[in-house]
């Protein structure tokens, strides 16, 4: 006890006459590994073609599948309103299946010289679409939640709602006809 005092009084002395070495005997092998904290990546599937839920019919008191369908040329106030929509119907506890964007359309407005025949292009308008798809909502609900939305409904939003049909699930996808024509050729 008393050479291990003397060790420590010389050490805070400033002096050291220790021979152990502490750092020399710590294993340095595992400094800067970060892999051991990350979760263990899981072999993704391949996805499969998306494929349409079955449709819920709706009965005398409770709708079945509705889309409540917001288009508009101003994407932040479309996105907003759309956000909206879906934390409305999370607060009023409505089951929000899904919630989507539709492509993006673009309209060319162009207009005809006085004496000619070549149309200038004036100008480019976008039209953004946003989809929130509920269910399970009852008709007593529904006119309280229309009014609400058409009370908060901005200025340049068209609102409407709508019955989900399988029309409305293929419309979500963009057409890829020559993709189409060489499944044909391999089938």
């Amino acid at each position: 006890m008393q050479s291990s005092l003397n060790k420590l009084l010389l050490w805070s002395s400033g002096t050291s006459i220790s021979s152990n070495r502490h750092y020399r005997s710590m294993p340095t092998h595992g400094i800067g590994r970060y892999k051991y904290l990350l979760p263990k990546e899981i072999q993704r599937k391949r996805k499969e073609k998306l494929q349409m839920k079955q449709l819920k019919m709706g009965t005398d008191t409770e709708y079945g599948v509705l889309n409540i369908q917001v288009t508009g040329h101003d994407m932040t106030i479309l996105e907003h309103y759309s956000q909206y929509i879906h934390r409305l119907c999370n607060q009023l506890k409505i089951n929000v299946e899904e919630s989507y964007a539709m492509p993006t359309k673009s309209t060319e407005i162009s207009q005809l010289q006085e004496k000619g025949t070549k149309m200038n292009v004036e100008a480019v308008i976008l039209t953004h679409e946003r989809i929130v798809q509920v269910s399970g909502l009852s008709s007593t609900l529904l006119p309280v939640v229309v009014e609400v939305l058409q009370t908060n409904q901005p200025e340049g939003v068209h609102l409407c709602i709508k019955e989900h049909t399988e029309a409305d699930f293929h419309s979500r996808f963009k057409a890829r006809p020559e993709l189409e024509g060489l499944i044909a050729q391999i089938n």
